[in-house]
C-alpha cells in the first residue's frame, strides 16, 4: 500500500511541477504552489501562513538582469572590493571568532582567510545581508521563465525552514536571489549543510556568526574542497613561457611548472606534488597565479570569474600575502565589444557559452584557440587587436 500511495504521490508531484513550472498568472502560480506543497506532506496551517500575502517583485527581477558589475577586469574589480576598511575589519573578526575559525581548520580543514574574504564580500561580515523578502524573491523567481529550476526547490526548501522556526516569510530578508544570512547560502543549503555553531538548537545565519561560519564551511566541504589544501598563489612566469598552456583547462604537477621557470611571487610554492593551472586574469602583462584544486571548488559558491579569483585572492591577503603585481595589462574590451568578439568567435564555431559580453571560461578557451590561429601569444585575454584580426 505504500509503494502504490508513493508512485501516486510522485506522478501527482511531477504533474504539478509541469503545469506549474513558470510564467502566465502570478496568483494562479501562488496557488499551485501550494497545491504542491500539500501535496509533499507539509502542514495545511504552515502552507496557509507561509504563502499569505507572497507578491511578487519587480526589484528581484530588475537585480536578477542587472549584474553589470561582473563584466569588469579583475584588476578593476579586485579594487573595488578590497579595500583597507575590510581588511581591517577581517582581521578584528578573525581575532573576535578565533574559536569559531579554530574549529572551522579543525573540524573541516578549510583555511579562515577564505571564510573571512566570502563573510566580506557577501554582507560586509553581517552588517548588510540585503532587504529582499526571501520568500517574494524565491517565488519570484520561480515564477520567472528565466531559471525557475533553480529557485522553485528554494521555496520549498524556505517553507521547511519556517516549519522549523528558521524563518519568517514575513520579515526574513536577504540577497535577491533568495541567499539568506553573513555568508548569503540558499534554503536548501541551510537544510542540508547547516550547522548549529552556537548549541540553541537553530541554524540562524542572519544572527549567529558562528552558525552562519560553520555552515559555510560544511558547505564548502560537501562541494568537494580538500582539506589543509591551498587555492590561490601568486606567482611569476618568464617572458618565454609558453603562454598556449595556460587556463584552467591545463593542469600539470607543480613540480613540473617549475622546471618551466615558474616561481613563487612570495617565496616557494607550496605542495608541488598537487596539480595545479596557471591563471592569467588579464593575459601575461598583467597579474599572474597559481591555481589549485580548491580554487575551482569556490565556482560552486559564485560563478563569476572575476568574482571567486578576487576572493580567491583576498584570502591569501587576509592571511599575511603581500598586495599582488599588476603589472600593466593590455588594454581589454568593453562589454559592447565583448558581445561583437563572441559573436565573431561563435561564427567561427567556438561556443562561447552564450553572447552576454562576460568573459567566461568558454570566451577565453575560444580567445585562446584564436590567438594561436594567427599567431599571437595565446594568453586567453582579449583585446582590441584581436577583436580586429576577427
Amino acid at each position: 500500500m505504500r509503494l502504490i500511495s508513493a508512485t501516486l504521490l510522485a506522478l501527482t508531484l511531477a504533474t504539478a511541477a509541469h503545469s506549474q513550472q513558470c510564467g502566465g498568472s502570478f496568483s494562479a502560480f501562488v496557488d499551485g504552489l501550494r497545491q504542491e506543497a500539500l501535496q509533499r506532506g507539509h502542514g495545511p496551517q504552515a502552507v496557509a501562513s507561509f504563502f499569505n500575502g507572497v507578491q511578487q517583485d519587480q526589484a528581484t527581477l530588475r537585480a536578477d538582469r542587472a549584474q553589470g558589475i561582473f563584466t569588469r577586469p579583475f584588476v578593476d574589480f579586485s579594487r573595488r572590493l578590497i579595500s583597507q576598511n575590510r581588511i581591517d575589519h577581517g582581521r578584528i573578526n578573525a581575532d573576535r571568532y578565533r574559536s569559531t575559525f579554530d574549529r572551522v581548520e579543525r573540524d573541516f580543514g578549510l583555511s579562515r582567510g577564505v571564510l573571512l574574504a566570502f563573510w566580506a564580500f557577501e554582507t560586509d561580515f553581517g552588517a548588510f545581508q540585503g532587504d529582499f523578502n526571501t520568500v517574494n524573491s524565491l517565488v519570484t523567481l520561480s515564477h520567472d521563465c528565466r531559471r525557475p529550476e533553480l529557485f522553485r526547490p528554494q521555496v520549498f526548501a524556505a517553507l521547511e525552514l519556517y516549519e522549523h522556526g528558521d524563518l519568517d516569510p514575513r520579515t526574513t530578508t536577504g540577497a535577491w536571489a533568495g541567499e539568506i544570512g553573513m555568508v548569503q547560502m540558499l534554503p536548501e543549503d541551510i537544510i542540508a549543510h547547516g550547522v548549529d555553531g552556537d548549541g540553541d538548537g537553530h541554524v540562524r545565519l542572519r544572527d549567529s556568526a558562528p552558525d552562519a561560519l560553520l555552515s559555510g564551511a560544511n558547505l564548502l566541504r560537501s562541494l568537494g574542497w580538500r582539506a589543509n589544501e591551498p587555492w590561490l598563489v601568486e606567482i611569476e612566469v618568464p617572458d618565454s613561457f609558453d603562454w598556449s598552456s595556460t587556463g584552467l583547462q591545463d593542469t600539470r604537477r607543480v613540480s613540473q611548472w617549475q622546471q618551466m621557470g615558474v616561481r613563487g611571487r612570495n617565496g616557494a610554492l607550496p605542495n608541488t606534488n598537487l596539480s595545479a593551472s596557471i591563471l592569467l586574469p588579464q593575459g601575461r602583462n598583467g597579474p599572474a597565479f597559481m591555481a589549485y584544486p580548491n580554487y575551482s571548488v569556490l565556482f560552486e559558491w559564485n560563478q563569476s570569474f572575476v568574482y571567486v579569483t578576487t576572493a580567491a585572492y583576498f584570502a591569501t591577503r587576509l592571511e599575511g600575502a603581500p598586495v599582488y603585481d599588476a603589472g600593466t595589462p593590455d588594454p581589454g574590451l568593453d562589454q559592447g565589444q565583448m558581445r561583437q568578439l563572441q559573436q565573431r568567435l561563435s561564427q567561427l564555431g567556438h561556443d562561447v557559452g552564450g553572447i552576454d559580453g562576460i568573459l567566461g571560461a568558454n570566451t577565453r578557451a575560444a580567445v585562446r584557440r584564436e590567438q594561436q590561429r594567427l599567431g599571437m601569444p595565446a594568453d586567453g585575454w582579449p583585446t582590441p587587436e584581436l577583436l580586429q584580426r576577427l
